[in-house]
């Protein structure tokens, strides 16, 4: 019968064997989630709140990283009443029949200094497709995302009628994001 000493030492060192996996964070208060583009001309701003995002990361171990962001779309607004009522209307989001978006991502790359991209996939409006996020990582007791990635709305079906032409809405939007995070406390 092996002592109960050599069990332990045993188990420790089995432990000590298994791979180290990417810490885990959940979003916490002060994140922000935006976007920009240009609208007949003037350049507009808005933001998604109610937000939420779940990360698996460290910058040792990219291979392992995930990302994994909801978008509820019926409350984005850019604090113009009469574009947002538009923006979530059918000829733009269509919130009634698409509320949320979704963006996943589970391929990272280091791009120098504390500086990486996600490319990741974005579902938006019934379509997925991919968009890569470029991010700085401040590591901390909360660290810190802060990113951009730029969409085309018309590869996603977002524009009917006037909103078609990019003269009038742009096709490029742009997002911006500054996530704080709070670590998952580690399964037993």
């Amino acid at each position: 019968m092996p002592s109960p000493l050599r069990t332990f030492l045993l188990a420790c060192l089995l432990l000590a064997t298994l791979p180290a996996r990417a810490a885990d964070y959940l979003q916490a208060a002060g994140s922000t989630l935006g976007f920009s583009g240009t609208l007949e001309g003037e350049r507009f701003e808005g933001r998604f709140p109610g937000f939420t995002t779940r990360l698996s990361f460290d910058p040792g171990k990219l291979g392992e990283a995930r990302l994994d962001v909801t978008i509820p779309l019926v409350g984005a607004t850019t604090g113009n009443r009469d574009h947002d009522a538009e923006m979530r209307g059918e000829s733009l989001l269509n919130v009634r029949k698409f509320a949320q978006a979704r963006y996943t991502a589970s391929r990272f790359r280091a791009l120098g200094g504390n500086r990486y991209a996600a490319d990741g996939v974005l579902s938006l409006h019934g379509v997925s497709r991919p968009v890569t996020l470029v991010f700085t990582w401040t590591a901390g007791r909360q660290p810190v995302l802060a990113g951009t990635a730029s969409v085309r709305r018309l590869q996603f079906g977002i524009g009917s009628k006037d909103y078609a032409d990019t003269g009038t809405l742009s096709d490029l939007i742009a997002v911006n994001t500054r996530v704080v995070f709070a670590p998952v406390a580690p399964k037993p």
